[in-house]
């Protein structure tokens, strides 16, 4: 029927790509989970090294893997109404929002537990301004693009900063996880680190992990033949923009 939704097959390879993706994620909040469940004595909240242990964990969960997760729901579900799509990119990005303040208040309170300077360090700045660009980010989106009375023209002029924006912090993210696996390893194990210790091998192990995730994710996001396809709905909106700004007919060729 002429008005049914056009469903399109998933173009050769994605599927494969958001499953490495998958796996590499996992591979990366489990690994994360046993570094610091096995080799750092598990998980408090006492103000122990133990809570500190709950930091790295939860920014690896939420502003790793579940950003890098509700940046791709765009690619992965292709054929499902946008605005259902833009309701579940905008909750995970609020999940990842709500576990990433956990480990921060997790980070905070251990350090003033143990009577510890905060936001010393590059990986502490890094990573304050990863979350403060990543709440903006989130509230910046929620305004332009999920409520009413922002103008087409506006949407259509901010997208482009929001993709880009998307994608640096995302890069953002990892590379602050790196300074902390760095961070971490001077920390406790140092004076070991070059005997190739298993925690030590788990730790740069961690780190590639992160990398190779953040690395599919951006090519999942930024290949062409990735891209969700226009539904007819959509394309009525985008000749609709294009008369407004251009001043032509929505029959024009």
């Amino acid at each position: 029927m002429a008005d049914s939704p056009v469903t399109e097959a998933s173009p050769l390879g994605l599927p494969w790509y958001v499953a490495g993706s998958q796996l590499l994620g996992l591979a990366c909040v489990v690994i994360t989970g046993v570094w610091m469940g096995h080799y750092r004595g598990g998980y408090a909240w006492d103000g122990t090294t133990h809570e500190f242990n709950v930091h790295p964990l939860c920014m690896v969960l939420g502003l790793v893997f579940l950003y890098g997760d509700a940046i791709m729901v765009y690619r992965v579900f292709r054929n499902e109404a946008k605005r259902s799509v833009k309701v579940l990119h905008a909750a995970l990005h609020l999940i990842a929002l709500v576990i990433s303040i956990v480990g921060f208040v997790a980070a905070f309170d251990f350090h003033r537990s143990a009577k510890i300077p905060s936001m010393y360090s590059l990986h502490s700045w890094c990573g304050m301004v990863t979350f403060v660009l990543f709440c903006l980010q989130w509230l910046l989106g929620l305004s332009f693009f999920l409520f009413a009375g922002i103008s087409e023209r506006l949407r259509h002029c901010y997208l482009s900063l929001h993709v880009f924006f998307g994608l640096a912090l995302l890069a953002l993210a990892v590379a602050t996880c790196l300074l902390g696996i760095t961070e971490k390893i001077l920390f406790t194990i140092m004076p070991t680190y070059s005997e190739f210790t298993p925690e030590g091998v788990l730790a740069n192990t961690l780190g590639l992990l992160l990398v190779g995730f953040g690395v599919v994710v951006a090519y999942i996001v930024t290949k062409e033949d990735f891209r969700r396809p226009l539904h007819p709905e959509e394309e009525a909106l985008s000749m609709h923009f294009k008369t407004l700004t251009e001043g032509e007919s929505p029959n024009s060729p």
